[in-house]
């Protein structure tokens, strides 16, 4: 990858834009997240270089060449999310393989050297406005064609990743929401301190304050907390479901009107999904459980819907109008978005049940767990951090919901002190408290149903 270079005329006007976003002001969060669970539904758009080749995951090293859609028609999209009642779009502006569809300065891998030579992100961005719809964008952190992926990220790609989102929150007008896809998934292994979350997480935020942040990482993390996201996304097509009885989290569920996310020569001639089935069994259950229904509508490679997914969504908008007023959010934790401390640090505890040692309580792994072996009465587990480090939030995942009364500690100068006495039920426990200094943390756990099983065991310094 080419170095970056950002010309002082570029970092003056980036200083200028962030400066102007920082005197915005900022919604509490909680409403903002409430305003997209109000939205309901929307059109999630995936059309970028794969949709000129067989597979969804492009060729790293396909040439813009092949990006030439003779009849681009980003109204058409509009109207047609319209004529469905949605309330929104999102474009994939980037998806793995690096190829940008807006005018970017940070690469020539991008659409203005296509045949295209058009900005679609603006075009899109134009057309959605223009019917009255909120426009999100997705964007991906993994990149194949910059070589962003693991074992291989250095700061000048942190650099990109940064000058891109700065790039489309500064040029586009306002940004509902941010969806990023590829990172600290299980398939894409770059994790959050590999490019920094909480900095970048910061950085939207200081550009667009009321752009919600959503990082498609329901694969790892649980249903019951927020993990580095403002909203819970789940991928149907991937086997990620909401619990409609027990959701209790802004959420998002997205799913295809095809079989694939981007366009392929069959979706003329194939049926569409149902449009009774997309409003029953997703649209009208999900709004009534805290969740946003989001369905992708691939353009073809003339840059023009289907007309069978055209006519699918006119009867959507039937069939489907988006209620007046939708649940209201129960109150749940802020989301964690600093990186773990615990994370691969030393534990210790008591005795452990057969081969569920200790270190799976922070092995970063939800699926694996720390048991306590059942004859101890009075188990703990700790972390020992080797330094007095700062930190202000610890996170407890059970197995289950099993721990009623537990105490936390932490230690400094080999002498132990309380942090805090739990009576949280619930399977995530959250704490959040003045940061303290300390070289260990330890739980011990006072009143349980059965022997103590912990998922993992989350030590954060939040910025504050």
């Amino acid at each position: 990858m080419k170095p970056l270079k950002l010309s002082l005329l570029t970092a003056l006007a980036f200083s200028f834009l962030t400066g102007m976003a920082q005197n915005k002001t900022a919604k509490p969060l909680p409403q903002l997240q409430q305003e997209f669970v109000d939205l309901a539904f929307g059109m999630f758009i995936h059309y970028n270089i794969p949709t000129y080749m067989e597979d969804d995951w492009a060729d790293p090293d396909a040439s813009p060449s092949i990006f030439n859609p003779r009849k681009l028609n980003t109204d058409q999209w509009a109207e047609a999310a319209k004529s469905a009642n949605m309330s929104y779009g999102c474009l994939t502006t980037k998806h793995h393989s690096g190829f940008a569809i807006w005018d970017t300065k940070t690469t020539p891998y991008n659409v203005m050297n296509s045949p295209l030579k058009r900005d679609v992100v603006k075009e899109y961005a134009n057309s959605f406005r223009k019917q009255g719809l909120k426009v999100m964008l997705y964007y991906s952190i993994l990149d194949t064609h910059h070589k962003l992926r693991p074992g291989q990220i250095t700061p000048e790609h942190i650099r990109m990743v940064k000058a891109q989102l700065t790039e489309l929150l500064t040029n586009y007008g306002e940004i509902y929401a941010l969806i990023i896809d590829g990172w600290d998934a299980p398939w894409s292994r770059i994790s959050y301190n590999d490019v920094p979350f909480e900095e970048i997480y910061r950085l939207i935020k200081s550009i667009q304050p009321n752009c919600l942040v959503m990082d498609l990482n329901a694969a790892k993390y649980p249903a019951e907390a927020l993990f580095y996201t403002d909203i819970k996304s789940y991928e149907q097509g991937a086997g990620q479901h909401i619990s409609k009885e027990s959701n209790r989290l802004p959420a998002l569920s997205c799913l295809p009107i095809n079989q694939n996310w981007f366009w392929k020569p069959s979706f003329p001639t194939t049926p569409v999904k149902d449009a009774g089935k997309l409003v029953n069994e997703n649209l009208v259950p999900f709004n009534q459980a805290y969740c946003n229904f989001i369905l992708n509508v691939a353009p073809n490679r003339d840059g023009l819907i289907d007309d069978n997914a055209v006519a699918a969504l006119k009867e959507i908008g039937r069939l489907y109008k988006r209620p007046s007023t939708l649940p209201q959010l129960p109150a749940f934790d802020a989301p964690v978005i600093s990186p773990n401390l615990a994370k691969g640090a030393a534990a210790n505890s008591s005795w452990s049940n057969d081969m569920a040692l200790m270190d799976f309580a922070n092995d970063d792994d939800f699926s694996t767990n720390w048991h306590s072996h059942g004859s101890i009465k009075e188990p703990w587990l700790e972390i020992d951090l080797k330094k007095e480090t700062g930190f202000n939030t610890i996170v407890i995942t059970e197995n289950r919901a099993n721990v009623s009364a537990y105490t936390l500690e932490y230690r400094v100068n080999n002498q132990w002190y309380p942090l805090a006495e739990g009576s949280n039920a619930a399977r995530i426990k959250v704490h959040r408290f003045s940061r303290v200094w300390g070289d260990r943390v330890r739980i011990k756990f006072r009143s349980y149903k059965r022997p103590p099983a912990i998922g993992e065991f989350g030590i954060y310094n939040e910025r504050r």
